[in-house]
């Protein structure tokens, strides 16, 4: 008995042995196909996500000597149930959610943080600085959109939202002026008015009314699922702020996307968030 308790304490101590035997050299990641510049179908390439959220992820992965595959696999909540299952590993852009804790492993801090805005027409007498000030003002919101479960029920019990089948649809009730405002991301909102040639006709107050983080999450049934891998991906997320990476590849992808709209041939449509 105490031979074999020496031997495992041996190998145990054995230098890069425990790291070699946790390390993932191959992750299978998804995510939501329709939230540029975060994560968006390849028009090229159907099979492949691309976006802000692909691009750090790479660079990671490449830190970490990982392979990663970002695929798709339908639509957010299609992505949602090929990760709980661990046919896939990973979710790229997961939102904070309790019910989920009992399927995934988030790493924290988030990959990304979404900033959502309060939108309005140029010319609107709106005034806003915080939450409370849009009481009494009709808002819309897409139903896709993925807000903190606090600011969720602050809302529910003191905004009036309509909420829209897609992004595209809330900016035209705001256009229309059946709304004052719409609850948008910065960069999706950005991304859409450009896209519907509204980008003149509105304008964002800088004050994030929300700012739900896109979390890495790895399934419970994942293979890859250990303390090495979730470890080393949380230490890379707290690096990744300072590094001037996010913001790069957020600019780089909604360039990138605004390309692929003066492509009629594309099937890529305004982002549905």
């Amino acid at each position: 008995m105490d031979l074999r308790c020496g031997l495992l304490l041996g190998l145990a101590l054995l230098p890069g042995l425990a790291t070699a035997a946790g390390k993932c050299e191959r992750l299978v990641v998804t995510g939501s196909p329709d939230a540029p510049p975060y994560l968006w179908q390849d028009p090229q390439n159907p099979k492949q996500l691309i976006g802000a959220s692909a691009d750090l992820l790479q660079q990671v992965a490449k830190d970490l000597g990982i392979k990663v595959e970002l695929l798709y696999a339908g639509k957010r909540a299609q992505a949602l149930d090929e990760v709980r299952s661990g046919r896939m590993d990973m979710l790229a852009d997961a939102p904070l959610t309790f019910t989920e804790l009992e399927n995934l492993d988030y790493i924290y801090p988030p990959l990304l943080e979404n900033d959502y805005l309060v939108w309005t027409r140029k010319g609107s007498t709106l005034a806003y600085s915080e939450a409370k000030d849009l009481h009494g003002h009709a808002g819309a919101l897409s139903e896709k959109s993925r807000m903190t479960q606090a600011f969720g029920t602050f809302a529910e019990q003191n905004l009036t939202l309509t909420k829209t089948a897609n992004l595209t649809l809330a900016l035209q009730k705001l256009l229309l002026g059946e709304v004052e405002y719409v609850l948008a991301g910065r960069y999706s909102g950005m991304a859409a008015a450009q896209a519907l040639g509204m980008a003149n006709d509105l304008l964002a107050f800088e004050q994030p009314i929300d700012r739900p983080g896109l979390f890495l999450a790895v399934s419970h049934n994942s293979a890859c699922n250990d303390p090495w891998l979730r470890g080393q991906l949380a230490k890379k997320m707290t690096e990744l702020p300072a590094s001037g990476l996010t913001e790069a590849a957020l600019q780089r992808n909604i360039e990138r996307w605004k390309a692929q709209q003066q492509q009629p041939q594309q099937p890529v449509s305004a982002p549905k968030q």
